[in-house]
């Protein structure tokens, strides 16, 4: 297995195009072309779409004529065109209903090429006798589409969609004689190629290994006869397509003939006989395995006078060299098939291989033992397959139409986004204004934090951080070392959270008690800093007048009062000092360890953003002097209508369903706690569509909220392994899904988050543009202190972010850095530098 080793390596990466099976509903007439070595095939195939797999197919064989092979690559595919055109007229002729017909062509090209669509190809190499000139390099495909237009006007109703070299049609023709087949081979007239179904990230696609040319770097030097050597310098590519040349039925007469030559000059072969004849090359070719007798008559063809020994001998040889040529096509097979056995990490691999030519018949050594392979033969050659390739294009090309059409709303383009910024710019501006603030979305609450951490800070602080059903106790100890931390998460039972407020804040400062205890700072009167994520009217850096309760809670006595107060009087010993947001702590705890941290930013089951802004601009507070963090509180951006032309449908169906129906837009498409709900939304419309999943809704995908978020990172994880865990998903939510399926739910996910990642984007360059302007700059660097699981835990999200950003505030060189425990350290690095400043006044 040593050389199905060196195969595998040899053989990476070069890649066909990708291909889907073809399914019974395919319908329709489809014509192919086939270019062979001496002739033109063409085919009329008409599918039923009745689930009857076995078409109805009209064939005409044209002869090359002499010398094109050599010549212009015009005219050879403006004579490939006029075989269409003499096909076509004789079978409108026997059927007229066709002529109004625009048939799609499958195009059977057997030569290296580089294929970068179904319908584009760019022909590397020639072989098999064929050198046209002003070929290489061109797209093949168009130039049988500008030969097509150039004939009668009755040929122009055809249109080339699809092109395959003769082993991917091999392996469509046997896939629709059983189940699918995977892998094909031929061997025979032509160069042998492999063709597997590899793994991808987003899909599977046809791999055509061309390894005709495996052994062209040396691999197989050590296995190359002086025969082989022989062919190798008399063919027209010396040094290439090495394995080809031991292999193909091209090459093993050739084989043979060195061989006749060096056995009669050590005199152990026609002995005495007059050998000339065995001198020209191409005199010896191929037949199937015959009796000596056969043996006898075509060596006196040849002029040759054998003795019976003679005959025997040369049957031997040829029989070597079959042999030979078998085992080391066994050999790559194993190869692969062993490699698929691999990457399905299966133990033993069942699979199917379409065969065509005329060498393997007999020679069936797999060298594979963990790999079960049933070889196909092909009854139709690569026809039929390129018939059914042809229809997948065509129905794959009116599936993409169709989810196209579903998800363009949702695809936004740079003047999109440009519109967004400049939108959030002046939500922005109305936000700060005295006389607008009541009526801007974009509320830009102050904070009173007028400073972030400049590294001086020194001493111990309590935080407390309150934004769910648990909250945390953090004590934060800074020195010159850093920042050292100890925490504990402590539960508040629903019969409080729906209780008085004098009970909710007594059970927190019990909890705060019991920490402290824990923690030997009974005695201590410590500043704490005060992280309450819930919407306030903040009127001072230790002052805020909750708006009202979210998140569950509902505790009597709070609503319009002033938390900080509250929390004051539950406490005997406490120094609350300051009470910030979530956004802000995150900002102030990666300040500490970049100055130049100006912005904070939370995006994950909600999204928010705060920022560093010169007092002269805001008209909400006294003074004009210093700067002051705005808590932007930016995911009610839009709630004013002015971003209902990016809402979509779904989005319209999402919003409709929450508790604050025409509130929190721009959180609506950005954050965690929505997206999964879009996808959904969009999956049922796609079924509804018969786009995905054969129309068939199961009861849980019709459940509100089924598909959650987090299924979005796990089907846009970038390895192997990302199908088998989109089916997992499918499977949980009682979906019967296809392979196609899966890739287009993959492609729906993607869609959903990248327009989440540059919405955000889009908000966030509004905001560093405007920091830009404020200190007169050409150029600003900034850090963006940033937290939440949707930035931290999906795949793309924090790259496509920061990719759109950098397209939207070229003049911004915006650095991100996550936050670790950022509410909590954040709120106690404010209350840190409160004390910093209060300390400084004194």
């Amino acid at each position: 297995m040593g050389q199905g080793a060196d195969f595998r390596r040899s053989a990476a990466g070069k890649i066909s195009a990708s291909y889907c099976l073809c399914s019974p509903t395919e319908k329709g007439n489809f014509l192919v072309v086939e270019l062979c070595q001496s002739q033109v095939r063409t085919l009329l195939v008409t599918l039923y779409g009745d689930g009857n797999m076995s078409p109805s197919m009209v064939y005409k064989i044209f002869n090359l004529p002499e010398g094109i092979t050599q010549g212009k690559g015009e005219a050879l595919f403006d004579f490939i065109a006029q075989c269409l055109s003499h096909f076509l007229a004789e079978t409108i002729r026997s059927d007229p209903s066709k002529a109004e017909e625009r048939l799609p062509v499958g195009f059977v090209f057997p030569f290296t090429c580089r294929q970068t669509q179904l319908d584009k190809a760019e022909l590397l190499s020639w072989s098999k006798g064929f050198n046209c000139n002003d070929v290489l390099g061109k797209d093949v495909v168009e130039l049988l589409q500008s030969a097509i237009n150039k004939q009668e006007v009755g040929l122009c109703h055809m249109d080339v969609v699809a092109l395959m070299n003769d082993t991917v049609g091999t392996m469509m023709t046997c896939s629709t004689e059983a189940r699918p087949c995977e892998v094909a081979m031929i061997v025979g007239e032509t160069w042998a190629y492999l063709v597997e179904t590899a793994d991808e990230t987003s899909g599977r696609m046809c791999v055509n290994t061309e390894w005709g040319c495996f052994g062209d770097d040396g691999t197989l030097n050590d296995i190359i006869t002086p025969y082989d050597e022989c062919v190798d310098v008399e063919s027209s590519n010396p040094g290439e397509k090495r394995f080809e040349k031991m292999v193909g039925t091209l090459y093993l007469g050739e084989i043979v003939r060195h061989a006749l030559i060096g056995l009669t000059a050590e005199k152990a072969i026609f002995t005495g006989t007059d050998i000339g004849v065995l001198r020209e090359k191409g005199v010896f070719t191929m037949h199937n395995e015959e009796g000596t007798t056969e043996v006898k008559r075509i060596l006196e063809v040849l002029g040759l006078q054998p003795s019976e020994r003679d005959c025997g001998r040369v049957q031997q040889i040829c029989r070597a060299v079959v042999g030979r040529a078998a085992t080391l096509h066994a050999t790559g097979l194993a190869a692969i098939l062993s490699y698929m056995c691999q990457t399905r990490d299966m133990e033993t691999l069942m699979v199917n291989v379409g065969m065509d030519g005329e060498l393997y018949k007999g020679y069936r050594r797999l060298l594979s033992p963990e790999c079960m392979a049933t070889l196909l033969p092909s009854r139709d050659g690569s026809g039929r397959g390129a018939a059914m390739v042809t229809a997948v294009a065509l129905r794959l090309a009116a599936l993409r139409r169709e989810v196209n059409e579903v998800l363009a709303p949702l695809r936004l383009s740079r003047a999109d986004l440009e519109k967004v910024q400049a939108l959030m710019r002046e939500e922005m501006e109305r936000g700060l204004g005295k006389e607008t603030n009541a009526t801007a979305s974009v509320r830009m609450l102050p904070t009173y934090v007028s400073h972030t951490p400049d590294g001086t800070e020194r001493g111990d602080f309590l935080a407390l951080d309150l934004g769910g059903t648990n909250f945390r106790v953090l004590v934060v100890r800074v020195t010159e070392e850093g920042i050292t931390m100890a925490s504990e998460i402590y539960v508040i039972p629903v019969s409080i959270m729906q209780g008085t407020g004098e009970a909710l804040f007594d059970h927190i400062i019990d909890c705060i008690i019991d920490f402290q205890t824990k923690q030997n700072l009974v005695t201590d009167m410590l500043p704490l800093g005060f992280t309450f994520s819930f919407p306030c009217q903040q009127m001072g850096l230790d002052k805020a007048l909750l708006l009202t309760w979210t998140k569950g809670f509902s505790a009597s006595g709070c609503v319009g009062q002033d938390v900080v107060q509250l929390l004051r009087d539950a406490a005997r010993r406490m120094q609350v000092v300051a009470l910030v947001n979530d956004t802000v702590g995150t900002m102030m705890a990666c300040g500490y360890d970049d100055p130049k941290c100006e912005i904070g930013l939370i995006v994950g089951t909600g999204t928010n953003a705060c920022y560093m802004e010169e007092m002269r601009n805001m008209g909400t507070v006294e003074g004009d002097q210093g700067r002051m963090c705005i808590n932007m509180e930016w995911g009610a951006f839009g709630d004013n209508g002015c971003l209902d032309h990016l809402f979509t449908h779904f989005d319209q169906v999402v919003d409709q369903s929450t508790i604050n129906p025409g509130k929190q837009r721009f959180e609506k498409l950005i954050s965690g706690m929505y997206l999964g709900e879009i996808v959904r939304q969009i999956l049922m419309a796609m079924t509804e569509k018969h786009l995905l999943f054969q129309g068939k809704l199961s009861s849980k995908l019709q459940t509100k909220n089924i598909f959650q978020t987090k299924f979005l990172s796990t089907i846009e994880l970038s390895n192997g392994l990302a199908l088998r865990q989109i089916q997992a998903i499918l499977n949980e939510l009682e979906i019967e899904a296809s392979f196609e399926d899966s890739v287009l739910l993959r492609e729906v996910c993607q869609t959903v988050s990248l327009r989440a990642a540059q919405l955000c984007a889009a908000g966030l360059a509004a905001v560093v543009e405007k920091m830009r302007e404020n200190q007169g700059l050409e150029q600003l660097s900034v850090t963006v202190g940033v937290d939440g699981t949707l930035y931290k835990l999906h795949p793309c999200f924090s790259t496509n972010l920061q990719n759109t950003l950098k397209d939207l505030a070229p003049n911004c060189n915006v650095s991100f850095m996550p936050s670790e425990d950022g509410s909590g350290k954040g709120a106690a690095l404010v209350a840190a530098v409160a004390s910093r400043a209060a300390n400084a006044m004194e």
